[in-house]
């Protein structure tokens, strides 16, 4: 074009850009979705009282607010324990959606109950770490992906989720499945809805890593990128900082 004598400007509005594709972008130049980990807490930053029980921490528009971004996901993911505590539906139902995103499960020892809600319907993987439960739908789709443990490889099912076209991974999940997920550094984006509460120990968190860090260095870095009232509660929007320093893109 320049060599037409057409004036040629180049970036415009680049970041927008990426930001309205951020998933689709990952996705091409990493080979693995981008990954939003939704979490509802107390301001002592806990998730559930010590039984377990979560609903609910925040309150109805924050609620409706967090279907939205189900939505817009590709997939939804959570684990075997929410399956068993909460028996989620992990479907978008506050909102209206086109199209309601495919369901990831991780469940190492294929333990999810045939009657579990989330597998009523179409689009439901399940990850394990060995053979399929013969209980299972039919139409319930299922991948072994067994690491050198013998748990769900977390890094394998990002390449899995990536080959299957999904550019953007919603994760509602307990402490454990998000901790292992920030343990390989897979977590880019953490959605976070606190109420105005406090439930105090020993209720449960929202991270629960691998092994007890020995040095502050050795945490996980966020940078603040968007922080708004939804209702009575906050919704906080941080993404992970790589190593160069920037937020994870």
């Amino acid at each position: 074009l320049r060599a037409a004598g057409v004036a040629v400007d180049t970036g415009l509005l680049a970041d927008d850009a990426r930001e309205q594709n951020i998933g689709f972008v990952a996705r091409v130049t990493r080979g693995r979705p981008w990954v939003r980990t939704k979490i509802a807490a107390s301001l002592d930053g806990r998730t559930a009282l010590a039984n377990g029980t979560s609903q609910w921490i925040t309150g109805d528009a924050a609620r409706t607010d967090g279907h939205a971004w189900r939505a817009r996901a590709c997939a939804i993911l959570t684990g075997i324990g929410t399956v068993l505590q909460d028996d989620p539906q992990l479907s978008v139902r506050a909102v209206a959606t086109p199209r309601q995103p495919r369901r990831v499960i991780v469940d190492r020892h294929g333990q999810t109950p045939a009657s579990a809600r989330v597998l009523a319907g179409a689009d439901v993987l399940i990850v394990t770490a060995g053979e399929r439960n013969p209980a299972w739908p039919a139409t319930v789709e299922t991948l072994a992906l067994p690491d050198a443990r013998g748990r769900v490889d977390l890094a394998a099912l990002m390449a899995a989720l990536a080959a299957r076209d999904v550019n953007e991974l919603h994760v509602e999940a307990g402490a454990k499945l998000n901790g292992a997920l920030l343990d390989a550094g897979l977590v880019d984006e953490v959605l976070l809805y606190m109420a105005p509460a406090a439930l105090g120990d020993p209720a449960r968190g929202m991270f629960e890593r691998a092994a007890p860090l020995a040095a502050l260095a050795q945490r996980t870095e966020f940078a603040w990128h968007d922080v708004q009232r939804i209702g009575d509660d906050l919704r906080l929007v941080a993404r992970r900082v790589t190593g160069a320093g920037s937020p994870a893109a």
